[in-house]
């Protein structure tokens, strides 16, 4: 049988700082095929090489995936500042439409770190450029030296809603996670259900309130370790799960199904 196709949303670089390509992470393609079980597809995220109509219909679902552009403020209506970093706008332009597009049908998707911001942002919600310069809060940011492994490593504890979504796919209201990231939720957009918290309040977790299918989506990233991760792998499995539904006979598997 066919495996189901997990679009891989891409990000834009320069190879030898100066060689323009589309990449995804190695660890991104581990977690879907090994994981989930899933064929992994990466997207060149650019409207001028692919178009949201196009993505789902050749794709299954779609893993929303971390990097280091963040979504422009421009986006939930905010003037952009020296504080927002980079940006990749045709990034923008697939990721943002193709989630409304997802939420609607009944599509599958998965959203890690700016993937995670994408999905709030799509929904009509809004973000803070630095999340550490807020009172009480702790640093989210990568280590800035140190080997892969230690910038990977686990480092908060994340709490989810007693009974709640997240709760039931992992097995557990707390766990210990990853960290790697400098923006955060600002305002959720109205459907969107912050279902897990880091200590210092930041959200973590979220899906769509109301929503026909699958649409959790974690601000740390679980694709690191996903197969061997306490935490990550549950995650995977039920997103394959919803996949393999979707690529069956085009059903929806809502997310409180999906973690039953």
């Amino acid at each position: 049988m066919a495996r189901p196709v997990v679009g891989i949303i891409g990000n834009s670089y320069l190879l030898n700082d100066q060689y323009p390509v589309h990449a995804g992470g190695q660890m991104n393609t581990e977690a879907i095929a090994e994981v989930s079980g899933c064929l992994p597809l990466i997207v060149p995220s650019d409207p001028r090489f692919v178009s949201v109509e196009e993505l789902l219909e050749v794709c299954d679902g779609f893993l929303l995936t971390g990097g280091r552009p963040n979504v422009h403020p421009e986006e939930y209506g905010e003037p952009e500042t020296e504080a927002h970093g980079a940006f990749d706008r045709a990034r923008d332009a697939v990721a943002l439409a193709l989630v409304r597009a997802c939420v609607a049908r009944g599509q599958p998707f998965l959203g890690l770190c700016r993937g995670f911001q994408e999905v709030n942002v799509a929904m009509g919600g809004s973000l803070y450029p630095e999340i550490r310069d807020l009172p009480g809060r702790m640093n989210h940011r990568m280590p800035p030296d140190g080997t892969i492994e230690e910038k990977f490593e686990l480092r908060h504890d994340v709490s989810f809603t007693e009974g709640g979504v997240f709760h039931r796919v992992m097995g557990a209201s707390k766990v210990l996670t990853n960290t790697l990231h400098g923006q955060g939720i600002k305002a959720p957009g109205p459907r969107v259900v912050v279902d897990g918290h880091a200590d210092d309040g930041t959200p973590e977790a979220i899906y769509i309130k109301d929503a026909p299918g699958f649409t959790l989506a974690v601000q740390w990233h679980p694709e690191w370790n996903a197969a061997n991760d306490p935490v990550s792998r549950p995650l995977f499995e039920h997103f394959g799960a919803a996949l393999r539904a979707w690529a069956a006979d085009g059903s929806a598997l809502p997310v409180m199904t999906a973690a039953q």
